[in-house]
């Protein structure tokens, strides 16, 4: 099964479709209830409630979900029937699957029901497809796109060339993947100036979005909580707040960052801790509220002031 240990829980939804072709004389059964097995809809309906708790047993890949809302609506159209499903959850992956499961397993109730009233050659399931799907990477991609963001990376042991970064470069690559065009990428020695200026200089560009990596903790050079939480013009603690709860779930150091997070004007700047796994966890954490901010921001046009 695929990692999913760094994905936040979120609202996803899914609407899949399909259709069991039936001919003529069969189709008029149907309306007129006259088939044997009995209810053609309800029983669809029901067996495809029962395929979206059975999905992550029938699907070998497919995570276990807790289903928080499910419906299926069952309609005999003059060629067959047609079916479409919907579900909800909030959770770390979507229910696409589930969805098109319930799907299919309708339509095999469709057919099983009136194999009897209709010659095989005249019945066909088919159409089976993804409608909808919400949350996730891919309402990220449409809802960022236009928008910027940087990466700062603070670090003295990267800058000198001792070691590498893989903090900095993993929250750049994951920022490119969830739709942000990639403004830049800076790598600098722990020291407050350097910080300030480079941090204004994407300021003035109006970059969205700054992310500094590095210097959250406790050691005496770790500067650059102190450096950023006076520019904030509009502090947005929830966003670290929920980095916090969401990295205590995985480890217990999570609450010793001291991340601060929110609008600097228009942009939005949050602080990082150094390591890779702290960095992966904070965005995953902070990113469906960011995604939501930005899209905000881009409509109300915030004034110079702050966030409004």
């Amino acid at each position: 099964m695929r990692d999913i240990t760094l994905k936040p829980s979120t609202l996803r939804s899914a609407r899949a479709t399909g259709f069991v072709s039936l001919p003529p004389d069969t189709v008029a059964l149907v309306r007129a209830r006259g088939v044997t097995k009995g209810d053609v809809a309800e029983a669809a309906r029901l067996s495809g409630l029962m395929a979206i708790k059975r999905t992550p047993d029938l699907l070998p890949h497919c995570h276990p979900l807790a289903v928080l809302d499910a419906d299926l609506d069952v309609n005999t159209e003059d060629g067959g029937i047609r079916i479409e499903a919907r579900v909800r959850t909030i959770a770390s992956t979507g229910v696409e699957m589930e969805a098109l499961t319930a799907v299919s397993v309708a339509a095999l109730t469709v057919y099983d029901m009136l194999k009897p009233h209709a010659p095989p050659e005249a019945l066909a399931i088919g159409e089976i497809r993804l409608l909808e799907k919400r949350g996730g990477k891919t309402q990220y991609r449409r809802q960022l796109q236009g928008m910027r963001a940087a990466v700062i990376v603070l670090s003295d042991s990267v800058a000198s060339g001792r070691k590498p970064d893989t903090a900095g470069a993993s929250v750049r690559d994951a920022l490119a993947d969830a739709g942000f065009e990639i403004a830049g990428y800076e790598v600098l020695a722990d020291d407050a100036d350097a910080l300030r200026d480079c941090l204004q200089g994407y300021l003035d560009a109006g970059t969205e979005c700054v992310i500094t990596v590095g210097g959250t903790g406790l050691g005496p050079r770790d500067l650059t909580v102190d450096t950023v939480a006076p520019m904030l013009t509009t502090p947005l603690p929830g966003f670290m707040e929920a980095a916090r709860n969401f990295g205590q779930q995985r480890t217990p150091f999570a609450m010793l960052s001291r991340g601060v997070a929110g609008m600097i004007g228009s942009s939005f700047v949050a602080t990082f801790p150094g390591s890779r796994r702290g960095a992966e966890e904070t965005l995953a954490a902070v990113l469906p509220g960011l995604v939501h901010l930005l899209e905000v921001s881009r409509s109300l046009r915030p004034h110079e002031g702050g966030y409004a």
